[in-house]
């Protein structure tokens, strides 16, 4: 029979275990090695049967084990232990709080994100985004930064993956009961369920309960729909991560944006926490945070809407992790419509002005669209890509947000990713560090950084190395063969089938690792371009490869579902099955073991469509090689001294075929002549690879401290938190006021505003040429309508030349006014011009506004430049609006 109604009974800890409960419900058990082998030693067998998961493991022990414990002295005594260094590390100074109290640093930061991958016990995550979110949430604790996660219970997670006969991906929803998960319900003064609400369409409303998970010192809140007073449809709104219809992900997101803030509002005036100053939405899907704060403003300070928006976007950060279009979420403008404004949410702030924040207002733009990204950039002062080369992608994607600017003066920095080592690193790797480098230097490297700490691996000998990675390769082998088991079993195989499991994989053999999320820009099966070359590889007698595949495709992308299916085929081929294998259920607990197990990480996506890919920044942190088309972080940090760049065919882009062809003969080619014979080539030193060992040390020293966690949040604080914060208190109410009147004065007498005539004096160019180390002394004629020179800046750009005369790499160089205005209102400005690089060379002149409140001249997306023609008294060819030198 079928029960009417579940939940969990719990044992009642004895007294002297009660700190149990404690570190259970921290999840740094996640990343603290000693923690979880204390859990372990409770009860081995139950260990394994909770999955590694520390509730799960406390509402199973017996109760006679219980009182064992409680009586014996030596766990007693590693209780206190982790107890008490536990609460040295949420209570200790940290890099943070050595920064000074006095610093600029904010008192509180918020940071929402759709999904949060913590740990395998709490399945809040579907792949890369959650995942680094929940390093980023880990690396903020480890630093002690203030920071107070923002995202949504899903009860369902995100889907289960098995396999069908024909090796057709299936997904399965298990049920997620928070009672049996390492969260507890935020409650009210008086003890009840705190929550927050959502007015909907037609008199209904949303209700939210909160969770909240301790990721060490940072909480985690989780808001969950699943609410008694919810009708059915708004108890459904956090059922699954990334399901339903347009309606069901605005009702998501909305519970995101606008209920996260009242919930980040509630929990600091239960505990007291320091209200945040900044607001880092981790991708669009927050995005509705921004209208909450302008209501709150609104209501407060009695601020107008475009006052409330500046002062909203002042401690604003936005992060994009997408680099086409395609990855951004976009609704309907009236859908959007109904769920804003009278009776319904925000009744208050104009319909129309919401509307407007996240139109498509630019060339090739979707004007019956909202676009949540847009929103995203419009609501925030500061925005960043996620690698260098995600940057530059993003500037473009974006650059119809700042018509007239080039793509490279786009406000659009970025952070490159890092991963969380403790989190990541195998512990073994860890162990041998602590034995040859020190306990102290080791933690010091995985949590903290920096080159010197790194630089000591060189002193860990070649046999240690490899007698490492081999055992790592031993128990990847073993965890293959139990899941593949599991999973021929979930498919139907009887077990005498599967005999043949024994022998799949060898640990001596070169390991070829790919997981990730199966869109088709990642190319699951490019290595399937040509199977018998494949097949040639995997089986050669001298010099053989294996392949461990893993990856989920989206539920309703059926093309991605076909990839994995072709894979799963190929790898079903008895004649190679021992030789390449497809694991189902790709999550956490299978990459811990999947990225130190492998000798290579493969990675072969459409450049430049890989935002980051950390996959491959975990693999390195375990002494494995990457092997990766040149996108992401390995655009960056490539180097021929620890991996392999994979040639792409760039010029072949509309020829998909052909350009996939190309770059999977590369592939197999760089795995034949260089990767393998790598590997396999101990001619020196005692049979050992010693290249390859070489290889994998300048992996651990270069990579190492780039890579981390800990190094991207401090660059955060440093350049993107801070000067939010400093923005955020400079916008007091009455500031706010001002700027919002400054930018429609300055908008509307732009029009109105240009350059005039631009002449060179002095050491004028002859004949088209000028000395290296020359002085020009330019004068512009600007006009500036109703403007004053204090509200603008008049730059000289200059710089190299293409064959097109557009200026590459240009320099600024400010102009200041030394006459005017003149009777029609024209102003002179002037300013020296150095001619520092040789070869051919241009300027241009240009108008931006300017104001000390402004994080960038580009932030209003306005710009002045001469008309062609406007130069004079130089020579040289046209620059179009600017002249160029040859």
């Amino acid at each position: 029979m079928k029960a009417i109604r579940r939940f969990t009974v719990r044992p009642v800890l004895p007294v002297p275990l009660s700190p149990l409960a404690d570190l259970a419900r921290n999840l740094r058990w996640s990343w603290h090695a000693e923690t979880r082998e204390l859990f372990h030693t409770v009860d081995p067998e139950g260990w394994q049967a909770a999955g590694g998961d520390p509730v799960r493991l406390l509402g199973s022990v017996s109760a006679t084990r219980l009182e064992e414990l409680s009586g014996d002295r030596r766990f007693l005594r590693r209780l206190g232990a982790a107890a008490a260094d536990l609460d040295d590390y949420l209570k200790g100074e940290r890099w943070y709080q050595a920064q000074g109290a006095d610093s600029a640093l904010p008192a509180g930061i918020a940071y929402f994100s759709p999904e949060f991958g913590i740990t395998a016990a709490l399945p809040q995550y579907s792949g890369g985004l959650g995942i680094l979110a929940g390093d980023h949430l880990k690396a903020a604790s480890d630093l002690g930064v203030p920071l107070i996660g923002v995202g949504l219970l899903y009860r369902h997670g995100y889907f289960r993956q098995t396999l069908s006969r024909d090796g057709w991906q299936q997904e399965h929803y298990p049920v997620l009961d928070p009672n049996e998960l390492p969260v507890s319900l935020l409650r009210a003064a008086d003890g009840s369920a705190a929550r927050v609400t959502l007015t909907l369409p037609g008199g209904r409303a949303l209700h939210a309960h909160i969770w909240q998970a301790r990721v060490g010192r940072v909480p985690l809140l989780l808001l969950d729909s699943d609410v008694e007073d919810n009708d059915a449809g708004a108890r459904e709104v956090t059922d699954r991560l990334y399901g339903g219809g347009s309606d069901h992900r605005l009702l998501q997101e909305m519970l995101l944006g606008i209920g996260g803030v009242r919930a980040v509002r509630l929990y600091c005036d239960l505990t007291g926490h320091p209200a945040p100053e900044v607001f880092h939405t981790n991708e669009g899907h927050a995005g509705f945070l921004g209208l909450e704060r302008i209501r709150e403003l609104a209501g407060e300070h009695g601020l107008a809407f475009d006052a409330a928006v500046e002062a909203v976007r002042a401690g604003t950060l936005f992060t994009t992790h997408t680099p086409v279009p395609a990855g951004i979420d976009r609704f309907e403008r009236g859908l959007v419509a109904r769920h804003f404004g009278h009776g319904a949410e925000l009744d208050g702030i104009p319909v129309d002005r919401i509307l407007e924040l996240g139109a498509e207002t630019y060339p090739g733009g979707d004007p019956g669209v909202f676009n949540m990204a847009v929103m995203g950039l419009r609501l925030a002062q500061r925005a960043n890509g996620v690698s260098t080369l995600h940057g530059a992608v993003s500037r473009e994607m974006f650059a119809g947000l700042w018509p007239g600017f080039d793509p490279a003066d786009v406000p659009i920095t970025s952070v490159t990713n890092g991963v969380h080592a403790p989190t990541w690193v195998a512990p073994e790797v860890v162990r041998l560090g602590v034995r040859q480098i020190g306990a102290g230097r080791t933690e010091d490297a995985l949590s903290v950084g920096g080159s010197k700490r790194w630089d000591a691996v060189a002193e860990i000998s070649d046999q240690d190395i490899w007698d490492l990675r081999r055992g790592l390769r031993e128990q990847l082998v073993q965890e293959v063969r139990d899941r593949l088991r599991v999973s021929w079993r979930q498919r139907g195989a009887g077990a005498a089938e599967l005999g043949w499991v024994d022998s799949v994989l060898d640990p001596d053999v070169l390991t070829i690792g790919f997981a990730r999320r199966v869109p088709s820009y990642k190319r699951l099966t490019l290595m399937l371009r040509d199977p018998e070359r494949l097949r040639r590889l995997l089986l050669d007698p001298e010099r053989p490869v294996q392949i461990v595949v893993a990856g989920k495709a989206h539920p309703a992308d059926d093309g991605g579902k076909r990839l994995v299916q072709e894979l799963v085929r190929f790898a079903d081929d008895p004649r190679v099955r021992h030789r390449i294998v497809f694991l189902p259920d790709y999550g956490m607990a299978m990459a811990q073991k999947l990225y130190p197990g492998c000798d290579v990480w493969l990675n072969n996506p459409l450049r430049p469509l890989e935002a980051c890919g950390t996959s491959g920044m975990k693999a390195a942190l375990n002494g494995c090689l990457n092997l990766s088309v040149l996108d992401g972080w390995w655009d960056e940090w490539f180097e021929p001294d620890f991996g392999w760049a994979i040639p792409t065919a760039d010029g072949d882009a509309t020829d998909e075929d052909r350009r996939d062809d190309l770059e999977a003969a590369a592939l197999y080619e760089l795995i034949e002549q260089r990767v393998a014979p790598r590997f396999y080539d101990r001619a020196e030193r005692g049979g050992l690879p010693v290249r390859w060992i070489e290889m994998v040390r300048r992996t651990l020293v270069s990579l190492g401290p780039k890579v981390l966690a800990g190094r991207m949040v401090r660059e955060y604080v440093e350049r993107l938190y801070a000067p939010a914060a400093a923005a955020h208190r400079a916008l007091t109410p009455e500031s706010a006021r001002g700027l919002a009147e400054w930018k429609t004065r300055v908008r509307s007498a732009w029009p109105r505003v240009g350059v005039g005539h631009v002449e060179a004096l002095a050491a004028t160019p002859v004949n088209g040429t000028a000395e290296l180390g020359a002085t020009l002394t330019l004068r512009v004629q600007v006009a500036l309508d109703t403007l004053t020179p204090e509200d603008v800046e008049v730059q000289a750009v200059a710089g190299r030349v293409d064959a097109e005369d557009v200026i590459r790499d240009g320099r600024a160089f400010p102009l200041k006014p030394a006459a005017g205005p003149d009777l029609d209102g024209s102003w002179l400005y002037e300013g020296p011009l150095a001619l520092d690089r040789t070869g051919p060379f241009g300027y241009t002149v240009r108008i931006l506004p300017s104001h000390r409140l402004l994080a960038t001249p580009a932030e209003l997306g306005l710009l002045a430049a001469p008309a062609d023609g406007a130069a004079g008294g130089a020579t040289g060819a046209g620059a179009g609006p600017g002249v160029a030198l040859r």
